[in-house]
């Protein structure tokens, strides 16, 4: 990708503007002090806009603007489907999940599982967690946004690694959650922007000089097999997005894990200023995983349609990027994909930091200890994590299709962490022994389908042990003497706003009228 000046000037204003916005917000006055919630919570003093904002920028990284224009360019619009059905999650997470959390005005979700099993649940999955966070997530953000920057800048990958790792900590390590969301704000301005223009470039070449509107009629007659929602079992992306079940099957489950029980994501809504506020940031974030497809899925349909000579499909979104991008915009356009990246890292980083010292340090290593030490103590976590993924990053080039591998091992897991929580908040009989017993089990039930029905699509898979982890606790709830102590079932859970429920059934409506137009 060839980059003029112009372009480098305008990376480097972004680049100098959330340095300045993060190292801003996170100033404090003489003599002013730090507290837990402060740094890890913005002290639960979060607006539905950056709630919804700093959710999507944390969720969108390199894998969504490569990965799936890549999928939309091999499959088509089918891969809109996780989008679309994260939007009625975050609805359903919003709805049923948020109020439970913030009346126990709650920290981390390790702490949520002791109040409601007890601490051997806590530590398992915070444990888990934390591995997971570390040498996955962390590690696989910093290894593909650095393959993305080396495939489209040319920049070498240890390079990226530093740079983007550098980047992502100098204001999140000091700052805490609320320099990491209000940065985030500005971050989604830049996401957003930056696809759309991709996006509006790609269909008006396409248009031949007519129009967005006339190039994306075209797009959808000369791609038209791109064009479908539900793929048969002779489509090639078939166990990938396996038909109908991709509607009402194991997706769901991915779904309802990411978005309501994922420290990452679910950390926002509980720095909100009250239920409403997490409700609506959580709207918010509804909304905008509405467009995700025109920025991630249709720039890659578009490529399709362009004839991009590709050696393999993720090349898709570079190749958009370096040939049809005038100058100027490319830059605006390489921003938005670092702001990707450095978003969803600096949101990882608060996460390990909080469930590291709240859960771990402050529960067995040092349970009296101050504010202060606690917040030193978060920022040591996030030091530290961010330096074993540098290091664990660049050996990640060794493997084939890095990230099939970490969404094959998440997969592993979710079910087993879904099923918990759920039957936390809906079955009064659930047990510290019967949740354990599904942690363990959503390993060994997925390994066994696994390795038994290698046909079986993951997304399937995903759904038969969700309800074998079910059917594992109230099996062990059953068999229980006594019930467990459950205060989270009450009638102000299924509270919300008038507006929520109004803006909720637009959503529900709109992608309604998605599946019927293109089913």
């Amino acid at each position: 990708m060839n980059i003029s000046t112009i372009d480098l000037i305008v990376f480097i204003a972004y680049c100098l503007l959330i340095l300045l916005v993060g190292l801003f917000v996170s100033r404090r006055g003489k003599g002013e002090t730090q507290d837990a919630s402060n740094y890890f919570l913005a002290g639960r003093g979060l607006a539905w806009w950056a709630i919804g904002a700093s959710i999507i920028a944390s969720n969108i990284s390199a894998e969504q603007f490569v990965g799936m224009s890549g999928s939309g360019y091999a499959i088509g619009l089918a891969m809109a489907t996780y989008e679309w059905i994260a939007a009625l999650g975050l609805l359903i997470v919003a709805k049923f999940f948020i109020p439970i959390f913030l009346e126990k005005k709650i920290f981390t979700m390790p702490q949520f599982l002791e109040e409601r099993f007890d601490r051997r649940v806590k530590t398992v999955m915070a444990f888990f967690w934390l591995a997971v966070f570390i040498f996955i997530n962390l590690t696989s953000i910093l290894y593909l946004g650095a393959l993305t920057i080396e495939n489209v800048m040319g920049v070498p990958m240890l390079a990226g690694i530093i740079g983007l790792a550098a980047f992502a900590g100098i204001y999140s390590i000091y700052g805490g959650l609320k320099a990491v969301a209000l940065t985030d704000v500005i971050q989604v301005v830049f996401l957003i922007g930056g696809g759309l223009i991709t996006t509006y470039i790609a269909l008006d070449m396409l248009g031949n000089g007519e129009g967005v509107i006339s190039g994306f009629t075209n797009l959808c007659h000369q791609a038209e097999d791109k064009f479908h929602l539900i793929l048969d079992k002779s489509h090639p992306g078939y166990m990938d997005l396996p038909g109908v079940s991709v509607i009402i099957g194991g997706l769901w489950v991915a779904n309802l894990y990411y978005w309501g029980c994922n420290q990452y994501i679910i950390q926002r809504a509980l720095a909100a200023k009250s239920v409403s506020e997490a409700q609506n940031g959580m709207l918010f974030a509804g909304f905008i995983k509405l467009l995700i497809p025109l920025l991630v899925v249709i720039p890659g349909i578009a490529a399709f349609a362009l004839d991009a000579p590709l050696e393999k499909s993720d090349e898709a979104y570079p190749w958009l990027l370096s040939n049809l991008l005038p100058v100027g915009v490319k830059g605006i356009a390489f921003a938005a994909l670092t702001a990707a990246i450095v978003s969803s890292l600096a949101s990882m980083m608060n996460s390990i930091s909080t469930i590291f010292t709240m859960d771990i340090y402050r529960s067995y290593l040092r349970p009296k200890a101050g504010q202060s030490e606690l917040v030193r103590t978060g920022r040591w976590a996030s030091f530290i994590s961010l330096l074993i993924a540098v290091c664990i990053a660049p050996l990640l080039s060794g493997l084939d299709q890095a990230f099939h591998y970490i969404q094959e091992f998440t997969g592993f897991v979710s079910p087993g962490a879904l099923a918990i929580f759920l039957a936390g908040f809906f079955y009064r009989r659930a047990t510290a022994n019967g949740a354990l017993s599904a942690a363990l089990g959503s390993f060994v039930f997925s390994t066994l389908l696994k390795v038994l029905c290698p046909a079986l699509p993951w997304m399937d898979r995903m759904g038969i042990v969700f309800l074998l982890c079910c059917g594992l606790i109230i099996l062990l709830g059953k068999r229980s003497r006594s019930l467990e102590q459950c205060s989270t079932i009450h009638a102000s859970l299924f509270h919300t706003s008038k507006l929520f429920n109004i803006f909720s059934c637009i959503i529900i409506a709109i992608l309604i009228g998605f599946y019927w137009l293109w089913w």
